[in-house]
């Protein structure tokens, strides 16, 4: 009895050993950060860098190739809801949420708010691209050093997007301000 007791306290402990590792938050976790006014939200899935090159042209070991559209994060691509109408950049915006797409450059970004909700990715964006927005270029700053997790920080002024080596500021003001 006492063996079939000891049998079942270390089965016991292996399903529960098994089931704390699924819990393991996830690779790029699912992040939500909004302006100081509250006028911005952005979720997002935060990658980390782990020791990769993230942005390089086509044919190099880069993740996210120069020229090509990316969602600007992991997962789902990336959604910012905008609380009353903006001016993104030249642009004029209503209040609403949208899919943000990036297209990195060397020297300048391609920043989109596309209005179909729900992407995986950038996959699909080719099919969807009738729907962007607005599309403003911005340039890139150099960091100083890399930075480990894609981060995205709205500001009432801006919308700040840096990883690994860049940094590019998206100038968001509210209409009328």
């Amino acid at each position: 009895m006492k063996n079939l007791i000891a049998v079942f306290s270390l089965l016991f402990a292996m399903v529960s050993l098994a089931q704390a590792q699924d819990k393991k938050p996830p690779v790029s976790p699912k992040v939500t950060v909004e302006s100081p006014d509250k006028n911005i939200k952005i979720v997002y899935g935060q990658p980390s860098k782990k020791g990769r090159v993230i942005f390089g042209p086509e044919g190099s070991a880069s993740l996210e190739k120069f020229g090509k559209v990316w969602r600007t994060g992991a997962n789902e691509a990336t959604e910012i809801t905008f609380k009353s109408d903006v001016m993104f950049g030249d642009k004029m915006v209503k209040a609403g949420t949208y899919t943000l797409f990036t297209i990195p450059g060397e020297k300048e970004w391609s920043v989109l708010l596309n209005s179909t909700l729900g992407q995986w990715g950038a996959y699909d964006y080719e099919k969807i691209k009738g729907n962007d927005v607005a599309m403003i270029k911005v340039p890139v700053s150099m960091a100083k050093s890399p930075i480990e997790k894609l981060t995205i920080t709205p500001s009432n002024s801006s919308i700040a997007i840096a990883w690994d080596n860049m940094t590019i500021s998206v100038p968001v003001m509210k209409h009328g301000s």
